[in-house]
């Protein structure tokens, strides 16, 4: 018995050494072992993250996101696949942690609570929430909520703040943005509050962009990071490097102009203030 028992002791003992490199694999071990770097990605969250008239992924948060993959390939020095997969605020998390994508780069807000569950990148985009409405309605920003139906993307940081802030509202929430605009063009809901940018494209995205206003000021403060799994400080320098050299040698800047410039399908001036808060990330070399 007493030999059975130590027996299993030790294959126990050996099983543990087996798996325990797996259980510990960061994240660049995993993409140089499996060939792949994947990124969570958004299907309608123009212009930061969308499928356009050719049935191609495109967006400003994707374009950054090729420069975090060219920088992979370097630090590597092999080449790379980059596969993205579409993700949502209520999945991202939850894929990104089973290990089902490596990295999110769509419109994810970094706050403390998401913190304790992921690690982020540093800022690249600052935003707020703020309310799109039929161009005629009686709701001009957060004061006129009371009573009203606000739609909402569940899971998201202007859910958290409609419920913290302004528990008067009526809110429904809907699994994605494309599904909430429907219905606030449906007539179902009286506004809907997402990040500001993210309203100005889908005015400047539908079919009438007249019909649209983006009301009110910014309710909430919203700095968008990529998001990646917790503890792998050596990944996140590779991210972080990759946006520092984009900003600090005008690759971000020309990005930004492309998708929020005056001649974009969403202007979006870049304001001083921000610009400076984006600059004074870049630590020196």
């Amino acid at each position: 018995m007493k030999r059975a028992g130590f027996t299993i002791l030790v294959s126990i003992f050996l099983l543990g050494i087996t798996v325990a490199p797996a259980a510990t694999e960061s994240t660049l071990e995993r993409i140089k072992n499996s060939g792949v770097f994947t990124i969570g990605v958004r299907n309608a969250s123009p212009p930061f993250s969308f499928i356009n008239k050719q049935n191609e992924r495109a967006g400003f948060s994707n374009d950054l996101a090729m420069l975090v993959h060219k920088n992979i390939e370097k630090k590597l020095g092999k080449t790379v696949k980059l596969e993205m997969k579409e993700t949502s605020p209520n999945t991202r998390i939850p894929l990104l942690t089973s290990m089902a994508v490596d990295l999110v780069t769509e419109t994810m807000t970094d706050t403390r609570a998401r913190r304790d569950s992921v690690d982020f990148s540093l800022t690249y985009f600052v935003t707020g929430a703020q309310f799109i409405v039929k161009k005629g309605s009686p709701i001009k920003g957060a004061g006129d909520i009371s009573g009203k139906r606000i739609g909402t993307q569940l899971g998201s940081t202007n859910e958290r703040v409609l419920r913290e802030k302004y528990p008067q509202a009526v809110l429904v929430t809907f699994p994605d943005q494309a599904a909430t605009f429907m219905a606030l063009q449906q007539g179902k809901l009286d506004a809907y509050c997402n990040d500001g940018i993210q309203l100005w494209g889908l005015k400047y995205k539908s079919t009438n962009p007249d019909q649209w206003e983006v009301v009110g000021d910014y309710i909430s403060y919203e700095p968008y990071g990529m998001a990646m799994r917790k503890n792998d400080s050596d990944f996140r320098q590779v991210v972080n490097a990759a946006l520092m050299e984009a900003i600090e040698g005008g690759e971000y800047f020309k990005l930004y102009d492309k998708w929020f410039g005056p001649k974009s399908e969403v202007p979006y001036p870049l304001s001083p203030l921000v610009n400076a808060f984006l600059l004074y990330q870049v630590v020196p070399k």
